[in-house]
């Protein structure tokens, strides 16, 4: 079903000015895309690099448009083509959130060059209060003012290859590249040869990393992601899906004939995104998981990846393991709708309380605890 709204739009005319064009909103399921409108979604993502992301694409979107039924996307048509794209979900009291929920690392409008948006006019047409993000990609400038702010997102560099990375690493923290290295050695030994099937496209090891998952959600007191049936078919579908604008893969370390750690992410042509990775906690003292990202990043760069994102927020492994971090953005966007100005009250209260909490290192450690309890680590590495 097609719903429609007119709304203006801004593009750059000749003079790099930007002039206001009339454009209609359709609102459609991810799985009535046709041919067309996919091949257009595409030539946007190919055209602005921000956009070649796997969670950006129309692959993702229709993914997750099987395994979830509220999923929508907004087509944004002017007089004379498709100029954009808004996958979203739709939750209670007109609150949207991106395709996939906090399940999804990369969030935005996909578009075309020179093409900018009314964020509260766009709301409008998807008929939503508002549009809650957390992993925004920061230069969507019609987005900028509804930023709370930005989170880093630990990334490997491995744009002049394993080498230069592994040097970098080296220089950096030789001390942890000596003990990793023993570690290695040292599983070797005990357990078997360490080694590494980077694109595994065995099922029955997608089960067991989400077995080895949801075990550590236990232990570590998250909300168990897979307690949802539709998380596991979701990953399931994404792992035979394979396209130059989204593939799943399925990586996983093994020492001897044993499976040890694995991760599961999404790749669109040299950019991987990290998702879910998890190990044998039987052994755990070989640092398994610290082996899955060094063996990763060897097999990667061979295969042309030349950028790993590791997962929003940080720890003492990705600061250790990282090259340089990158941000995305949270926060909600708000209409001038009688929702939307209570969205909008709502969020100033948060964060004066946010900010309170902060400010008071007892309150801002027992946030912190909670926090962990009532919402899933999603796609952290």
């Amino acid at each position: 079903m097609r719903l429609t709204s007119d709304e203006p739009q801004t593009r750059p005319n000749q003079a790099g000015k930007t002039r206001r064009i009339p454009v209609t909103v359709h609102l459609i399921r991810p799985d009535e895309l046709g041919p067309a409108e996919i091949a257009t979604w595409h030539s946007m993502q190919d055209a602005t690099r921000p956009l070649a992301d796997p969670f950006l694409s129309p692959e993702f979107a229709r993914a997750v448009g099987r395994a979830q039924p509220d999923t929508h996307v907004a087509v944004l048509a002017g007089r004379e083509a498709t100029t954009g794209f808004f996958p979203f979900e739709r939750r209670r009291l007109g609150v949207g959130v991106p395709i996939g929920g906090w399940l999804s690392l990369s969030q935005g409008l996909i578009h075309a060059e020179g093409v900018s948006w009314d964020a509260r006019k766009l709301l409008s047409g998807c008929r939503l209060a508002a549009w809650e993000f957390d992993s925004l990609i920061t230069d969507q400038q019609p987005f900028q003012p509804y930023h709370a702010g930005q989170v880093p997102v630990p990334m490997i560099d491995l744009s002049q290859g394993a080498g230069a990375y592994r040097a970098q690493l080296q220089a950096r923290s030789p001390r942890f590249c000596r003990e990793l290295d023993r570690k290695i050695r040292k599983f070797g030994r005990d357990v078997g040869e360490v080694r590494i099937v980077p694109d595994s496209r065995d099922v029955d090891m997608l089960r067991m990393l989400m077995s080895w998952k949801s075990d550590q959600y236990r232990r570590t007191g998250h909300v168990d992601t897979f307690e949802r049936p539709w998380v596991a078919e979701l990953l399931h579908d994404l792992h035979q899906t394979r396209s130059d604008h989204m593939t799943g893969m399925l990586s996983v370390v093994y020492a001897g004939n044993q499976p040890v750690a694995a991760q599961f992410g999404l790749r669109a042509g040299s950019l991987f995104h990290g998702w879910f990775t998890a190990y044998d906690p039987r052994f755990s003292s070989y640092s398994p998981g610290m082996i899955l990202i060094k063996k990763m990043a060897e097999g990667f760069a061979a295969a042309g990846i030349d950028t790993i994102y590791m997962g929003r927020g940080s720890s003492s492994y990705k600061d250790a393991m990282k090259s340089r971090d990158v941000f995305v953005a949270e926060g909600v966007a708000t209409s001038r709708s009688v929702l939307g100005v209570a969205h909008r009250t709502k969020i100033s209260a948060t964060r004066w309380a946010t900010g309170a909490v902060n400010r008071h290192p007892g309150l801002l450690k027992g946030a912190r605890r909670i926090r962990r309890l009532v919402r899933p680590a999603h796609g952290r590495m």
